[in-house]
């Protein structure tokens, strides 16, 4: 099986395909080199006063994605635990009416 791989032109298809896209990678860099920015990136970079009062301050939104997770979790656990009491209630209802269903 090795053998038909290795001579096949399909895997030489596939193998030079890649050497190509490799070489071409080595050749244009993908990435730019740094450059500063210039006064007026730096002006829209800058903070503005007058926006503070918009911005979201890290700790109090971390603080509310916690309570939406522990929130999430104690539905889910509400959700699964309803479940898991019809079953039960269910299984009880029906074990009951297997033994009325007997003695008579």
């Amino acid at each position: 099986m090795a053998f038909f791989l290795q001579k096949s032109s399909l895997a030489n298809h596939f193998r030079s395909s890649y050497q190509q896209k490799t070489e071409g990678s080595l050749a244009a860099p993908t990435r730019a080199l740094h450059v500063e920015p210039g006064a007026r990136e730096r002006a829209l970079l800058a903070e503005d006063p007058s926006l503070k009062r918009f911005k979201s301050y890290k700790k109090s939104v971390w603080r509310l994605k916690r309570i939406a997770d522990v929130l999430t979790v104690v539905v889910v656990a509400g959700c699964c635990y309803e479940i898991y009491v019809k079953a039960v209630m269910r299984e009880e209802a029906r074990n009951q009416a297997k033994a009325a269903g007997g003695s008579e």
